[in-house]
């Protein structure tokens, strides 16, 4: 195991136990000057903007980070204060992750879904071993904003936002966020963690960047080329 990762019980008892538990969360899991630091980044960030996630996510903001584990000390490098969250979050037997800020704020919500953004890039992945989730920031009196799970038909969580709470979930569960109903912002760093074949994961980029906010500053300059 790499020095400083904290295993997720929830990845030991997947692999002996895959129905059981559906999900875990870690109360006060980094210290508040970090968590107010990470806030502040994500928001100030360029690639921060309306999501390129698809229409699931309905008025959100954010950003994607692909990488496979080699790529991890670029994702340092280019986003430093991802680094604690990766330290603490990512699962010694996954080779593959989509990273994603995710920004809501009154009127926004999260359809019913299941994570397989790596599909982009190749269509036979399956759903990710595990989705790990910070709350970054959680309105004082939040109303809606719960994220709710379901393995199949049957509901098997509807979680409360906390603050600094880093939540561990099964992959191959349906979730939803429902919609935030106050004012303020609720933000998350949400991280679909896989565990691919050779095969797949030569199908996947070491590093790259996936925003809405690039995609147009690359038209902007080609328009202006033209």
């Amino acid at each position: 195991m790499a020095k400083g990762k904290i295993p997720c019980p929830l990845l030991v008892l997947f692999s002996f136990f895959p129905c059981v538990p559906y999900h875990q969360s870690h109360p006060n899991a980094f210290p508040i000057a970090y968590l107010n630091d990470l806030r502040g980044e994500i928001q100030a960030c360029p690639y921060f903007a309306v999501n390129n996630l698809n229409r699931d996510f309905i008025g959100t903001k954010g950003f994607s980070v692909v990488f496979q584990r080699a790529g991890i000390p670029e994702v340092e490098r280019r986003f430093p204060f991802f680094k604690p969250y990766l330290d603490r979050a990512l699962q010694p037997t996954c080779n593959a992750f989509y990273l994603n800020p995710l920004l809501l704020q009154s009127g926004s919500r999260v359809d019913p879904h299941i994570d397989r953004s790596l599909r982009s890039y190749c269509k036979t992945i399956e759903p990710p071993v595990m989705v790990s989730v910070l709350y970054v920031q959680v309105p004082e009196q939040l109303q809606g904003g719960e994220l709710v799970l379901r393995n199949h038909r049957q509901q098997v969580g509807q979680i409360k936002p906390q603050v600094n709470t880093l939540l561990y979930f099964q992959g191959n569960l349906t979730h939803s966020v429902n919609a935030v109903q106050t004012a303020g912002i609720r933000l998350s760093l949400v991280c679909e963690q896989y565990s691919l074949d050779d095969r797949e994961l030569q199908e996947i980029p070491e590093f790259t960047i996936e925003s809405r906010a690039k995609a147009e500053s690359r038209a902007k300059t080609a328009k202006r080329r033209n």
